[in-house]
């Protein structure tokens, strides 16, 4: 079974304030003290920080249930009782939190110890010594804490990576990133080999490095849902630039980026303003005579030849995406 888990749904409750204390002031040479409740603690909260060492939502796919203490109640002599405990649960970057009912978007992790209250305690009720009035020197009524909070919430992860790799299965993109970087991704000759997506560090020239995402295939109609679908084209969102792959056998490399660029389009609208550039795999089969007839009908974006299996092009396609990253 894969450790990349980039979906798990969880059922989250805060804790409850505890209940103000109506302890009224006893002492041998005072008859009548008057009120000296503490307040009660408030209930823990569920508290969500980012971790840039996580990579995974595995951590929380056997957890499915997560609660923070309840506060304790107030005490004598104006005593406040002990707060909740706070649950921190530490997420990947790009961790989206959504209402699991709705589907509505709450929040989304992007920085390392960034924090975020999911669900707040419940406020601790006050104690009787606030009730006290000139009409009313003895109160016995001290407030109960607030009740705790619960709900189901979605947890989905978007891969931050500097280079998403988009293209069909087959496309070359798991044998390119094995090439550039020290990634390991499983290879072979059969659509969707790459279930999930695979992360490399690219190394490049004076100790620079950057980042690149191998997504799982695209097939048209991902964005209805189909194929791997909706389950991985979210994790190109995150991504600064997008690396088209299209294999140099392609029957028509125009038609096939289009079909890419419009699944994308279709899923979020948003990702045709990314960066693009497209890479033709496989061109160690093709001679300087097929280059140019290939040349007459490609997309007015930024383009290379490559051989990930010959090491041809790969020089180049690095300078290429620095200089896109750095733009």
């Amino acid at each position: 079974m894969s450790n990349f888990i980039d979906y798990v749904k969880i059922h989250c409750r805060s804790g409850r304030g505890g209940q103000g204390s109506r302890y009224m002031r006893r002492e041998k040479y005072v008859a009548q003290g008057g009120p000296a409740g503490g307040d009660g603690g408030r209930g823990g909260h569920i508290i969500f920080r980012g971790n840039a060492q996580l990579w995974t939502l595995l951590h929380l796919k056997y957890k499915k249930h997560i609660k923070a203490e309840h506060g304790e109640p107030g005490g004598k002599n104006q005593m406040t009782g002990k707060e909740g405990e706070d649950v921190i649960m530490e997420v990947p970057l790009g961790t989206v939190i959504k209402d699991a009912d709705t589907g509505e978007f709450i929040a989304e992790i992007k920085e390392d110890q960034e924090t975020m209250i999911l669900i707040e305690g419940g406020k601790g009720g006050r104690g009787n010594v606030h009730f006290k009035s000139a009409t009313n020197q003895a109160p016995q009524y001290a407030q109960p804490g607030l009740p705790e909070k619960e709900a189901w919430f979605i947890l989905e992860l978007k891969v931050l990576a500097d280079v998403g790799l988009v293209g069909f299965p087959n496309a070359g993109k798991s044998t390119l990133l094995s090439v550039v970087s020290a990634a390991k991704p499983e290879i072979a000759n059969y659509p969707f080999t790459t279930l999930t997506p695979n992360l490399g560090i690219v190394s490049y020239r004076d100790f620079k490095s950057f980042i690149m995402a191998d997504i799982p295939g695209i097939i048209e109609g991902a964005h209805e849902g189909k194929g791997l679908g909706l389950r991985f084209l979210r994790h190109i969102e995150r991504n600064a630039l997008l690396l088209f792959m299209v294999p140099a056998d392609a029957d028509d490399i125009h038609k096939e980026y289009d079909i890419l660029v419009n699944e994308l389009v279709q899923y979020n609208p948003d990702l045709a303003d990314k960066p693009r550039i497209l890479a033709i795999s496989k061109s160690d089969m093709l001679d300087d005579e097929l280059k140019a007839e290939i040349q007459k009908d490609l997309p007015e974006i930024p383009y290379l030849f490559i051989s990930s299996v010959a090491q041809h092009g790969l020089t180049e396609l690095k300078d290429l995406i620095w200089s896109k990253l750095n733009d």
